[in-house]
């Protein structure tokens, strides 16, 4: 009988540190998403995203993976159905998506993306020429913005536009264009199929950078005002779903990269603290030009 007791409290000790292991290996088997908005060219995005995956992956001692979306409105969604639960957003669209999920936070954002700007730029055969004035003349031009849900690409433009021109852009303009992303307005302005078109500076900066802006085609006429564009966005349910503290891990990786290489294929220095108080004019400035309710 006491063999048989010893036995009994043998097995069940196997039992419970079988259970044990495979409740660890659960746990240790917890994918990590992310995703982004797709401003630019999807060879670009692969690249820069692809190795952040790698720099988060050995930060956090965990498997993550960048998930690419293929509009604006797909990264919200996402983020919403916890398809991801980190994600690269601009101002509007993180105004969108933490309003989705209860308790989501902006955790970072680039050095200078507190004081974001939209150029504005014209076909050469337009005649227009750059100046520090809202640039009247484009008035009955046709106008491409980027992505509906872009901020640099969309929202601060329309906003300028219909503060300046005191009509909507419809009204103001012969023909209304949505490109998609900055990459292909600048490629749409520069071709002549529209006349003018607004996106994101930084982008326009790399372009001329790395030779690819003819400015005997394409010039830049305007600068808007500063204000407050990307940043990363993380779920308000990450402690719950990958252990106390997660959010907070995170945060401090991708504040600490230094990797000067990664940082550039972000066009930016490094990356600081941000909280959601910091997009309160986009949501302000959303909900005077009705994209946000």
């Amino acid at each position: 009988m006491k063999l048989k007791s010893i036995l009994a409290g043998l097995l069940m000790a196997l039992v419970f540190s079988s259970c044990g292991k495979k409740e660890e290996s659960s746990s240790s088997a917890k994918v990590f998403r992310f995703t982004a908005i797709p401003d630019q060219d999807s060879t670009k995005l692969k690249e820069r995203f692809g190795k952040f995956a790698e720099y988060l992956s050995k930060e956090l001692n965990m498997k993550v993976e960048y998930v690419p979306v293929k509009d604006y409105s797909s990264s919200v969604l996402a983020f919403k159905n916890n398809d991801v639960q980190l994600a690269w957003f601009g101002g509007l669209s993180g105004v969108q998506a933490r309003a989705s999920v209860e308790g989501s936070q902006a955790i970072a954002q680039g050095e200078k993306d507190p004081n974001f700007w939209t150029y504005f730029i014209a076909h050469s055969s337009t005649g227009l020429e750059k100046s520090g004035d809202f640039p009247a003349g484009i008035a009955g031009k046709t106008f491409t913005f980027g992505s509906k849900g872009s901020t640099s690409g969309r929202l601060m433009p329309e906003y300028f536009i219909r503060e300046n021109m005191k009509k909507s852009p419809e009204e103001a303009f012969k023909k209304v264009g949505f490109s998609g992303d900055h990459s292909k307005t600048l490629a749409l302005v520069q071709d002549g199929a529209y006349e003018v078109g607004a996106l994101n500076y930084k982008v326009w900066k790399a372009a001329v950078a790395e030779k690819k802006v003819d400015e005997s085609k394409v010039k830049l006429i305007w600068s808007t005002p500063g204000y407050p564009d990307y940043n990363w966005s993380i779920r308000g349910d990450v402690d719950k779903q990958f252990g106390a503290g997660f959010l907070t891990k995170v945060q401090n990786a991708i504040i600490n990269l230094n990797d000067e290489a990664l940082l550039k294929n972000f066009s930016r220095k490094k990356f600081i603290k941000a909280d959601n108080s910091m997009y309160q004019p986009i949501v302000d400035t959303g909900k005077k030009i009705g994209i946000l309710d």
